[in-house]
């Protein structure tokens, strides 16, 4: 048994006092004494007692009050508080449980029956603590399992993203540096968004590669066109964008949903005119918008197998142009103003 408890013993009269510690002192407790409710609070305030002996009738505030107010300090809830009385009425009794008290013991006391209560309450109030700290390491191991297991899930995510990532590669003329160019624009310009935080950064950074997922049920003949597509041509090709929707709706994981969002509406406009869905403004979420001007700079500044690569100065005129029409006009200030780093990426 541990017996370096601390214990306050609060009574007005010193006789009273010095009985219980003459009584306590048997078990080597730390002892100490207020002789009036307003000295037990302040004593209460400074220091940490495991255990408090408390009188009732005492003058200017009453145990039952001392007792109501030391309960109402989070490190005592647990603290037993054992009422000393030479009250013995039913009504007295059932008061001082109802403000916190977890016993009591009547005056005059006796050694063995005060020893064996505050004995038997210090125990327990060791148990219980012994029980709430394994309880929050648990929580804590819990909690830490979580985190790896949530961990381990996202890396799960990211190594499917990238193994489709080679998929879409095989099946598209645009090569891999267009996914990670894609990826770092979309990164960068997400940060300078007012709304995203370094979560949702990471999360478009890894989800972007998949916008063009649903390219692979293109017919590589149609990917492959040299010059412009027939309008049934366009028809078919406009139909990746529900396609990959239709891949990645599905999944509950965070990656993979930000992915199914870019894949579906990266070729939404902001007018309203684009596809699959014709969302306008502010209904096209937040990273379909941003992969959109991505997507877009990059394709434009690099050779396809159906263009040219334009000069940087005409793809960010086309961007400006298309501001409010195409493109989030938002995110094409935030681009313009930061346009050297953008630029930085299309060069790397």
């Amino acid at each position: 048994m541990d017996f370096n408890y601390n214990v306050l013993i609060v009574d007005d009269i010193v006789d009273n006092i010095q009985i219980a510690m003459n009584m306590l002192k048997e078990e080597n407790y730390n002892l100490t004494f207020a002789l009036s409710g307003e000295e037990s609070l302040s004593l209460i305030e400074m220091n940490n007692y495991d255990i408090i002996l408390l009188d009732i009738m005492m003058p200017e505030i009453d145990g039952f009050t001392v007792c109501e107010r030391i309960k109402s300090l989070p490190k005592y809830v647990d603290v037993p508080i054992i009422f000393l009385t030479a009250k013995n009425d039913i009504d007295s009794i059932s008061q001082a449980f109802s403000v916190g008290a977890v016993d009591y013991v009547s005056k005059p006391f006796h050694a063995e029956e005060l020893l064996s209560r505050v004995r038997s309450h210090l125990e327990l109030y060791r148990s219980r603590m012994i029980l709430k700290n394994n309880h929050l390491t648990l929580q804590i191991k819990a909690k830490e399992e979580k985190d790896r297991l949530l961990t381990e899930l996202e890396e799960g995510q990211k190594e499917i993203i990238y193994i489709l990532s080679e998929l879409i590669e095989s099946a598209s003329p645009e090569t891999g540096q267009h996914i990670k160019r894609v990826s770092q624009i979309s990164k960068l310009l997400a940060a300078y968004h007012p709304s995203m935080n370094k979560e949702d950064q990471d999360t478009i950074f890894h989800a972007s590669p998949m916008h063009d997922i649903g390219k692979i049920t293109i017919p590589k003949a149609i990917l492959t066109k040299p010059g412009s597509l027939t309008d049934d041509e366009f028809e078919i090709m406009k139909t990746h964008a529900s396609a990959g929707h239709k891949f990645l709706k599905n999944s509950q994981r965070k990656i993979l949903k930000a992915a199914d969002i870019i894949a579906s509406q990266h070729h939404e406009k902001w007018d309203g005119t684009g596809y699959p869905n014709g969302y306008k403004g502010e209904e096209i979420h937040i990273f379909g918008r941003i992969v959109a001007i991505a997507d877009v700079f990059d394709a434009l500044t690099h050779k396809r197998c159906y263009k040219e690569a334009w000069s940087i100065e005409d793809s960010v005129e086309y961007l400006k142009k298309h501001k409010g029409t195409h493109f989030d006009p938002q995110l094409i200030d935030i681009f313009m103003e930061h346009l050297d780093e953008f630029v930085a990426i299309i060069r790397s």
